[in-house]
């Protein structure tokens, strides 16, 4: 919403559901509250050139519907996923919470899934890296610039929910925890902690010395929240787990599945730390070295030119392009 707001060539409408609609801030965007039992009955009212499609993750007999009568892509999330059989989904139903996966299949058209990928006019994905002659690159993350102001501490910003499930968050509170620095430092967690985590977090604050300080959330981190704590971030530090799995499927992060993390690295122009097996070829994703906390304090002063492939005009008008290039097939 945020980019094509400029965009001269392209107009567009967005259908969400209550839950998304509350969370979004609308800038004179027209926007439609909608949900699968309305919204092929809504899009007969327009005729649009192209419908994209966020996430198919549920509503797939909805979604099958739509790319069979309209002009429609999809954005892929989970690449195993996307190519997985109906064999496969059956066997996965009940690897899980089988209740809501029973939904899925007997409500929501669960084995649909393989056709909605495979009937869409274009599947998308929205890093480049895992991008390929069938799973095409959209690019949407751009850098908005932000006066870095220097400052005497460090500020590390964890962004993402503390979840064990797709970070590892056990190797970030032992590194905290034996950190050997008599420099203040700050560790914010920019993202919603509960459970176990939670515990961990509340127990660590007890520990540390004085110049080392952490900053958590055990709610929902608002928008505003979110916005600060990363522009006052030196650095991002991005403990993903390199396997995770979606619907008992596996998935690779930096090969079939994207992490948010790239995002934001680039929108608010900041040097992000990886696991060193996370493949990626790009200067600001950073392979950890085992003397984090020396690699933090060099990546500080260490520069990056985001604005050369990441502007504003420039994301837009390959975005413009993309979307021009489907749109003539």
């Amino acid at each position: 919403m945020d980019i094509m707001k400029d965009s001269s060539e392209f107009s567009v409408d967005y259908y969400f559901s209550k839950k998304i609609k509350d969370l979004v801030q609308e800038n004179g965007e027209t926007v439609f509250l909608s949900d699968s039992s309305m919204l092929l009955e809504q899009l007969k009212l327009k005729k649009y050139d192209l419908i994209i499609i966020g996430t198919v993750h549920r509503y797939f007999n909805t979604f099958h519907a739509m790319v069979q009568k309209y002009k429609a892509s999809v954005i892929v999330h989970n690449i195993n996923f996307s190519k997985a059989s109906k064999g496969a989904l059956m066997k996965s139903v009940f690897k899980g919470d089988v209740i809501y996966r029973l939904k899925l299949w007997w409500k929501e058209g669960l084995f649909y899934s393989s056709k909605v990928y495979r009937n869409a006019q274009k599947l998308w994905v929205l890093d480049e890296e895992i991008s390929s002659e069938k799973y095409q690159f959209l690019p949407l993350f751009y850098n908005k610039y932000f006066e870095n102001r220097s400052k005497d501490s460090l500020t590390v910003v964890i962004p993402g929910g503390v979840s064990q499930k797709r970070r590892d968050y056990h190797h970030v509170f032992k590194t905290i925890e034996h950190l050997k620095t008599e420099e203040k430092c700050e560790f914010i967690f920019l993202g919603k902690a509960k459970d176990n985590e939670l515990k961990q977090l509340e127990r660590l604050t007890k520990k540390l010395p004085e110049n080392v300080s952490i900053q958590y959330f055990s709610d929902r981190v608002s928008n505003d929240d979110f916005e600060k704590g990363m522009q006052i971030a030196d650095v991002l530090w991005c403990p993903i787990q390199q396997k995770t799995e979606f619907f008992s499927r596996e998935e690779i992060y930096g090969l079939t599945k994207m992490t948010g993390n790239f995002g934001d690295a680039v929108k608010y122009g900041k040097a992000a730390v990886f696991p060193k097996d996370y493949p990626s070829k790009s200067e600001f994703i950073i392979p950890e070295k085992e003397n984090i906390l020396e690699q933090f304090k060099t990546l500080k002063n260490t520069r990056f030119d985001f604005q050369k492939d990441y502007s504003r005009k420039s994301v837009l008008k390959r975005l413009e392009d993309a979307l021009f290039a489907v749109i003539s097939i």
